[in-house]
């Protein structure tokens, strides 16, 4: 993508200036001329010094959710987008976020929709949020729209943080039994072979395995690491790519134990999305593409767009579901009941509920399950090391 400055004019006569990304300049001018602008100069800007770099997210999930309820006050309050604009720009304290209002404000004064002026920056409102502002100013709802997104990210980020919580323990015990398994075989295990050559005794079938695993290791343990950073690149690479993104999703999902609950948390959020999205008057067919986009795991992704296509022809939005293995009875008899019923969003909502209950029970469960099995597995790997040294201790004790 490149980026552009340009200078344009309203069809009301009114000046524009600002950047934007595209494929190229024609599609640039393309892009503009839909915003109703009319460009007398533009000009590509060199991507190492004007494109925006951030570290992780540009916004904090807090800062992000504070913006939300303010923004929702203020309109609320009565006051216009224009100020209530410059007062956020003016309170944030995400220096991102202060530029992006700054400039939303100019086109807002340029009488631009908010929701176009914020589709400008991709990277920091979502093309979710983005949706629900333009359907807020369609229904003369934008206020309480606001406000229902500053939940619905809220519950995201806790959703996301059960997530995190529930895989970070057992992975960090994990890396930690390697870390010292490696510490063990490439440091203290040497010095004890040391001592046990001095006794020119046979040493014990299994502690000579381990000797001979420490002298491998050690001289060969840049070989293992450079296998492991080429591992992880290789991964991330064929991850890129649609077709092994999609069997690595696969394999995600149907992991023993971790895999239910990742497709618990999927599937929560797949329905938050797509909930508030009908809740908001959105059709159905936009509201069930933009959760597609939404949606991380490509499994669910290409359900969703089958879907897509089901709705497209005339048929059941469920129908693609209730034939794929990903998606329990539930999801889909409680959208069929909404498609029967015409309240979608409401069973949509109750999933959700139901799935953000069952996620946190099955957060706490996975914590106490995987607490003791990686104690005992940790336990298990330095006990089998350290008795490796001990047995032809005893035997030498017995000689003496």
């Amino acid at each position: 993508m490149a980026i552009y400055r340009y200078q344009a004019r309203t069809f009301e006569g009114k000046l524009s200036s600002g950047r934007l990304e595209s494929e190229n300049e024609k599609e640039a001018l393309l892009e503009l001329k839909q915003l109703g602008l009319v460009v007398f100069d533009i000009k590509r800007l060199n991507p190492v010094l004007h494109k925006d770099i951030y570290i992780g997210n540009p916004i904090k999930n807090k800062d992000f959710v504070i913006f939300l309820r303010q923004f929702s006050t203020l309109i609320d309050a009565g006051i216009s987008l224009v100020d209530a604009t410059e007062i956020l720009a003016e309170q944030s304290n995400s220096k991102a976020l202060t530029e992006a209002l700054e400039e939303v404000k100019e086109h807002i004064e340029e009488g631009e929709p908010l929701s176009d002026a914020l589709s400008r920056y991709p990277k920091l409102f979502p093309e979710l949020l983005v949706s629900m502002i333009n359907a807020g100013e369609v229904s003369g709802r934008l206020d309480d729209i606001l406000d229902r997104m500053a939940t619905y990210y809220e519950k995201q980020y806790q959703l996301k943080q059960k997530v995190i919580t529930a895989l970070t323990y057992p992975a960090v015990i994990g890396v930690l039994a390697v870390f010292i398994t490696i510490f063990l075989m490439v440091f203290l295990v040497p010095v004890f072979s040391d001592m046990f050559i001095s006794f020119d005794q046979e040493l014990p079938a299994y502690t000579q395995l381990v000797l001979n695993i420490s002298e491998s290791i050690g001289s060969i343990w840049w070989v293992l690491l450079l296998l492991i950073i080429i591992a992880v690149m290789v991964v991330r690479t064929l991850n890129k790519q649609e077709k092994f993104a999609f069997i690595f999703d696969t394999i995600k999902l149907k992991v023993p134990i971790f895999g239910l609950f990742i497709q618990k948390a999927a599937l929560a959020r797949m329905t938050q999305t797509l909930s508030s999205l009908l809740n908001s008057s959105v059709p159905i067919l936009e509201a069930v593409m933009i959760t597609e986009r939404v949606v991380e795991n490509r499994v669910i992704k290409k359900v969703l767009r089958d879907s897509h296509k089901s709705l497209e022809e005339g048929e059941s939005l469920a129908s693609p579901m209730k034939d794929h293995w990903v998606f329990p009875k539930l999801i889909t008899q409680m959208i069929a009941v909404g498609e029967a019923t015409g309240s979608m969003d409401e069973m949509l909502l109750k999933v959700a509920q139901f799935y953000e209950e069952e996620l946190e029970e099955a957060a706490d469960k996975l914590k106490a399950l995987i607490e003791p099995i990686m104690i005992i597995f940790l336990a298990v790997v330095v006990g089998a090391i350290v008795l490796a040294i001990v047995i032809p201790m005893f035997s030498l004790f017995e000689g003496i």
